[in-house]
């Protein structure tokens, strides 16, 4: 395996790398590039989201997951405000407001991560980040296309400031002014990453919840903790492939799937009910001694709510309707379809690999490991292939899926929605494997080596 760090931003991945040539494991590059991520891609997670996580220690030979995906409060809030939000072709609808945030986990998770692998001083993997914050992140081109969708909420309130600070919204290239975040980074260093549940960040949490309505409580908080637990394996393609379970059907999609992987047989398997939709983001590293990590993050869509003074964005995933197949059970954790994955075969590992993109992770990452896996298409290569979704009766396809075949679904009675241009609907993959790293243009993804 190569030492990479692949993301959804480019500061992401810088901040991984750097961490890397600092010495650090897979974990500390994880953690920092998760920090920065908070900065670089506030319109896909954030501090206060949730999350979930797979680490390979190649030194002990072992494989975990880490779930720290939010909770369900015991307070009882407010009504929440039903919104619509068009991405490109589709129309998804939200509930947001302080009733809205769940019990954060991001930062849990990434205090378990550090504890358990990491190697470098807490102050250190912060670094990054807080060096991001203080000189502002750029804009990438896909967040600025996301931005114009997510414009009712994200310029809500405090949010108004951020992303349209001259009235009008951010374009690409231009920088984020989150000078907040430089201070929410600085309480992380320095009273450590239980600042979000028993400090100040905490603290700043809880009156705002209160002030609009939420249903948090400190209780909540103070009991959250991140939650090691096994991986579940599925055989594809003479490879084992750890990963985990949940809504997102990843598992179930895998085994369903036979050579020669056609796409038939492929839209077949994601016809199957899946998962609901919010903003997410994914990182994927390897180090030098063959540690690997892949953690997936996200806010949901995000409240409409910014902390006062720290311009860290509430989530919004008790909102996130296709999340709640069942009545919520206050103190549980929230079902979630992220998949962060690793993939063995006879040598060993071979890839580290997930994907953002709600309803259509499961589309993403199953549609590439088949590629990779089943046809030995090189890891970039089978990122950059155009993708075709269900929903319900819709088949949804990016420009250059054999129109053939779409055709031939249309002759079936299939309708066929063809998107023109490849978006960000599409989910975002990034991935290490043995030889190249990967990286998904649709989330203006990047690649850095240490």
């Amino acid at each position: 395996m190569i030492p990479a760090v692949a993301a959804g931003h480019t500061a992401t991945a810088d901040a991984g790398a750097e961490l890397l040539r600092a010495g650090g494991t897979a974990a500390d590059a994880a953690v920092g590039a998760c920090l920065a991520s908070c900065v670089a891609e506030t319109l896909m997670t954030g501090l206060l989201g949730g999350g979930h996580a797979i680490y390979h220690d190649a030194g002990a030979g072992t494989t975990t997951n880490l779930d720290s995906f939010v909770a369900v409060p015991t307070g009882a809030g407010a009504p929440m405000e039903q919104v619509e939000v068009r991405f490109g072709e589709e129309t998804v609808r939200y509930a947001v407001g302080a009733s809205s945030c769940a019990v954060p986990g991001v930062t849990a998770g990434l205090d378990a991560l550090w504890r358990r692998h990491g190697r470098l001083p807490w102050r250190d993997v912060v670094a990054p980040a807080l060096r991001l914050a203080q000189e502002d992140a750029v804009f990438s081109p896909a967040h600025a296309a996301c931005l114009r969708m997510l414009a009712p909420v994200m310029t809500m309130r405090e949010g108004a400031r951020i992303y349209a600070p001259r009235g009008a919204l951010l374009e690409p290239g231009e920088r984020v002014a989150q000078p907040g975040l430089a201070t929410a980074l600085e309480l992380l260093r320095d009273e450590g990453p239980r600042s979000v549940y028993e400090g100040t960040i905490a603290r700043s949490l809880l009156a705002l919840s209160d002030e609009r309505g939420g249903s948090l409580t400190g209780p909540d908080l103070a009991g959250y903790d991140a939650v090691w637990c096994e991986p579940l394996e599925v055989a594809f393609a003479d490879c084992r492939v750890l990963t985990r379970g949940g809504i997102g059907g990843v598992p179930e999609a895998l085994a369903a799937l036979e050579p020669p992987y056609g796409r038939d047989q492929l839209l077949d398997v994601l016809d199957r009910p899946g998962p609901g939709g919010g903003q997410t983001t994914n990182i994927s590293v390897v180090d030098a001694e063959g540690n690997a990590c892949v953690l997936t993050t996200s806010l949901g869509l995000g409240s409409g709510d910014w902390l006062p003074g720290l311009d860290v964005h509430l989530n919004s995933m008790l909102g996130e309707v296709d999340l709640i197949r069942e009545p919520l059970v206050p103190g549980a954790r929230m079902a979630s379809m992220m998949a962060p994955s690793l993939v063995f075969d006879e040598g060993g590992l071979s890839l580290a690999i997930g994907s953002a993109g709600g309803t259509r992770l499961r589309t993403a990452l199953v549609g590439v490991l088949a590629a990779v896996l089943g046809e030995g298409v090189p890891l970039q290569q089978a990122i950059d292939r155009p993708r075709f979704h269900p929903v319900a009766d819709v088949v949804n396809a990016e420009p250059g899926v054999d129109e053939g075949w779409l055709a031939s679904l249309e002759a079936r009675g299939r309708a066929v929605r063809r998107w023109p241009a490849f978006h960000h609907f599409f989910g975002g993959v990034s991935a290490v494997g043995r030889d190249e790293a990967g990286a998904d243009p649709r989330r203006s993804g990047a690649v850095r080596r240490p």
